[in-house]
Formats: C-alpha cells, structure tokens, sequence
C-alpha cells in the first residue's frame, strides 16, 4: 500500500461511506478541487491501495438466510488444496487465512439448516481439512 497522507486517508474514509459520492461532492467535503480528488483516486488505484468498488446488498430480505462463520484446520501443507477447493463452493461467500489454533475462516451462507449441514459435510470431506468449528449469526450489530 502507498504511503498515505491526510488527504488520502480522509478520502478513503469518505469512500468507505459512500463509494458512489461523486468527485465533485468529494471536492466539497474535502477543500480541494475535483481535479485534486481525481488524480489522488488515479493515483490510489494505481498503487493497488484501492483494489475495486462494490456494491452491498441487504440480506435482512431473506429472514430464512443461515450466516455462520467457519474455522478449518488444515493438515500439514494443503493449504492451497483446500483453499482451491472451498473457492468453488457458492455458499462460501469468503475465505480468510489466519494465525491461531486455525488455518482458514471462512464466511457461510445457505439457505437452510439442512443445506448448511450438507455444506459442512462437504467442506469437512475436503482432503486435507482435519478440523472444523462453525458458528452461527444470529444478528448484526454492526458492518
């Protein structure tokens, strides 16, 4: 990531607020013009610290949605494997290597309780997956 000065971290922040705000609404808020908020974006998306821009979708319109999260062990070196592996899996919305007592976290969603067993199953009978622990969202509190 580049060096990142005032302007940049206050530029991300109003990004992280709204991605869509305009360069000119961005100008404003900042006191600096729409060519300084453009060439600082060229700039941040050159260097790699700005990867992309998405959009986030409410879930609360599926009440029935199951989230969980994912703990995985993995034996020895099946890292890539395994992570290859749960890649293909749609009701992996994420997958995060870490430190600790486990290798990978990973970020589930199905649309029932039956499916979620049936996507444990699966991701337990990964080769290479020697351990599991799954918890269950039941709210969110804060994104």
């Amino acid at each position: 990531m580049a060096d990142l000065d005032e302007l940049d971290r206050r530029l991300l922040a109003a990004l992280r607020v709204d991605a869509r705000e305009s360069a000119a609404s961005l100008a404003r808020r900042l006191g600096v013009t729409r060519a300084t908020v453009t060439s600082r974006l060229d700039r941040l998306e050159a260097s790699g610290t700005v990867l992309g821009y998405t959009v986030r979708v409410r879930e609360a319109d599926d009440p029935d949605l199951i989230r969980a999260v994912g703990f995985i062990e993995i034996e020895g070196r099946s890292t890539d494997h395994v992570i290859r592996q749960l890649r293909g899996f749609p009701e992996v919305a994420s997958l995060h290597t870490t430190n600790g007592g486990w290798d990978l976290v990973a970020e589930l969603r199905t649309s029932s309780l039956g499916e979620f067993d049936r996507v444990l199953a699966r991701i337990r009978s990964v080769e290479g997956v020697v351990n599991s622990e799954t918890s269950l969202l039941l709210s969110s509190v804060l994104r």
